[in-house]
């Protein structure tokens, strides 16, 4: 009988030996993988992401997601921001607990024609490379291995255009019937360039409108024009501060215009560091400048020409959330020979976001105004008033407005600067 249980014994002993030696990864802890143990070590994270946050859970699958901030080593916080570029992607790391003080911001801005779905595998690069430095430090660090992509050299940037952007628009518009014609033509043509040095931004815009209408014997005809060019130069001098110089140049009939010329150099502040835009600004912009003023007719202070000093005080504070973005600004100017010639605004926009490129956006604000001194000698004709051909005396005005967008982002350029605004370079500009 013994005889007979040998050849079992040995073969059962023989293969607990072949599992044993071909499966090394089992710890003697009741089964559990020494990939579960390192896995379980990994760097617990905290993910907020205006993307889809479970196409990076799925992507990177190296770190353990946890869904409060009391139980996370990492806070991870994606969003993005519309700029004249298009859309930037921003990768904010910030460690927490034994990874307190080991913080990051990475920064990608999509290729041309690129939709936010599209730019997602490149945003979770970004996250991965972030994410190392923490992982670094843990024991799964020994299952990380890393490739370099030798043809690919993204740092090798060869731009034909030396990073300058420009667009060109013309738009015209007709219609009529028996007793009534229009014709509206608008031009526009902008170029600007970015660097995280130096903003450059100049535009030139004009337009033409003429209207006529026919009552029996009677015709009457109306037309307006305007031109208007603006330029921005602004020099970074460090994270929180920023100079800057413009000229416009404005003639209008509309506001009894002939030509103003209106140079300024301008300092902004921002409290929080240039680096941080895509979360949070709060910049205070001050500007000094003169008004060379020339008018088509003789104005309600008896002038036909007239140069002022000029400053202004403008205020934003601009706040960025995964659910979206509020901001609001208030701007404070007057000319110095009359401080009583000054006008006061006040400015605030909310977007919402309701689905990836899909926003709700509110907008409103409002002016109280006393600087109108180009305004027309006389009384204006029912017709000027009924067809807002003359500009009128006003204390002030309003607005408001709501409605969604929508925006997949055609980026241009891969910077993003956000000194003295991320509009279109009027930050400091002629107000009439």
């Amino acid at each position: 009988m013994a005889l007979k249980r040998a050849p079992i014994s040995l073969t059962i002993i023989l293969i607990i030996g072949i599992l044993v030696a071909g499966a090394p990864a089992f710890a003697q802890t009741g089964g559990r993988s020494a990939n579960g143990d390192a896995k379980q070590s990994a760097p617990k994270v905290l993910l907020r992401s205006s993307l889809d946050p479970a196409y990076f859970q799925k992507e990177i699958a190296f770190v353990n997601y946890v869904q409060t901030e009391a139980e996370a080593q990492v806070l991870v916080e994606i969003t993005s921001r519309k700029t004249d570029a298009g859309e930037e992607f921003s990768v904010s790391l910030t460690g927490q607990k034994e990874f307190a003080g080991i913080n990051d911001v990475l920064k990608y801005t999509a290729a041309p024609n690129m939709t936010p779905d599209e730019a997602k595998p490149e945003v979770a690069r970004l996250l991965k490379l972030g994410l190392l430095r923490y992982v670094s430090k843990t024991p799964i660090a020994g299952r990380i291995n890393l490739a370099f992509m030798d043809q690919v050299k993204p740092t090798a940037v060869v731009d034909p255009w030396n990073f300058w952007v420009f667009s060109l628009s013309v738009d015209a518009f007709l219609n009529g019937e028996q007793s009534y014609k229009m014709r509206d033509i608008f031009g526009n043509f902008s170029a600007s360039r970015v660097t995280p040095e130096w903003k450059l931004r100049f535009s030139v815009s004009g337009s033409s409108s003429k209207s006529t209408f026919s009552v029996g014997d009677y015709n009457y005809e109306s037309t307006s024009e305007s031109l208007n060019f603006n330029s921005l130069v602004v020099k970074s001098i460090s994270d929180h501060w920023s100079i800057g110089a413009s000229l416009g140049m404005s003639s209008s009939t509309y506001s009894n215009i002939k030509l103003i010329v209106a140079p300024s150099v301008a300092v902004e502040y921002d409290f929080f560091p240039y680096s941080e835009s895509t979360k949070r600004q709060l910049r205070i912009l001050y500007s000094l400048g003169v008004n060379f003023g020339r008018y088509r007719e003789l104005t309600i202070y008896d002038k036909m020409k007239e140069n002022h000093l000029r400053e202004s005080l403008d205020v934003t504070l601009e706040l960025k959330q995964p659910w979206g973005t509020i901001s609001t600004s208030l701007d404070g100017s007057h000319y110095f020979y009359d401080l009583k010639k000054n006008r006061l605004s006040l400015n605030g926009e909310l977007s919402v976001r309701i689905w990836k490129g899909l926003n709700f956006n509110f907008s409103g604000g409002g002016s109280r105004i006393h600087d109108q001194i180009f305004l027309t000698k006389g009384e204006a004709t029912l017709e000027e008033v009924l067809l807002q051909r003359r500009q009128l005396e006003t204390t002030y005005n309003y607005f408001f407005s709501v409605g969604l967008s929508f925006s997949f982002g055609s980026i241009y350029s891969n910077v993003v600067n956000p000194r003295f605004g991320s509009g279109s370079g009027t930050s400091i500009s002629i107000q009439m």
